[in-house]
């Protein structure tokens, strides 16, 4: 069985940037941790958006830049980071919620019958949620897990809310 971990949006803004909270900063260690101990192989997701950022729909419906890419909170966290550059990993950049490319990036590379997927990251109840599910749709077969200690949403409420969801969809939800 192949393993895959897909750490989403660990990106400086959610942690402590003009998204960040108290929980994704807790999280962080949690996140190096899984990511230095995996083994198999590993994907990062990075939101990416642009100058326009608040013409976008997106923009008008959450008006805080975030993410700009180049920009300094468009980075991953720094601690993540460093765990990262000892580790391959696929990057994937998305310009919205869930990424389109994550599942098509799968079925190129992977027997998804024979994959174990867990995802971890920020912020649970809005990317982490979208490409598990995303995932879990395109891949019927697929173990998909979640490491809620690995996560943090944009409430403690709106986290829980998500891992619920997940646990309805059939996706495993570890560490709570």
């Amino acid at each position: 069985m192949k393993k895959l971990l897909i750490v989403v949006d660990m990106q400086k803004d959610f942690v402590d940037g003009a998204l960040g909270s108290a929980e994704a900063v807790a999280i962080v260690d949690n996140v190096v941790n899984k990511i230095e101990n995996f083994e198999g192989d590993l994907i990062v997701t990075y939101d990416t958006h642009f100058e326009n950022y608040m013409e976008t729909q997106e923009g008008k419906n959450l008006p805080v830049p975030h993410c700009i890419k180049g920009s300094d909170g468009w980075k991953l966290d720094a601690k993540v980071e460093k765990a990262l550059d000892k580790r391959v990993y696929k990057a994937i950049e998305k310009p919205t919620f869930g990424s389109t490319e994550l599942p098509e990036y799968i079925k190129e590379n992977y027997d998804p019958s024979e994959l174990e997927i867990e995802l971890v990251g920020l912020c649970t109840d809005i990317c982490v949620v979208s490409n598990a599910l995303l995932i879990k749709a395109n891949f019927l077969d697929a173990k998909v897990s979640v490491d809620a200690s690995c996560c943090a949403g944009v409430t403690v409420d709106t986290h829980n809310a998500a891992l619920s969801t997940m646990k309805m969809c059939q996706i495993n939800v570890i560490g709570e």
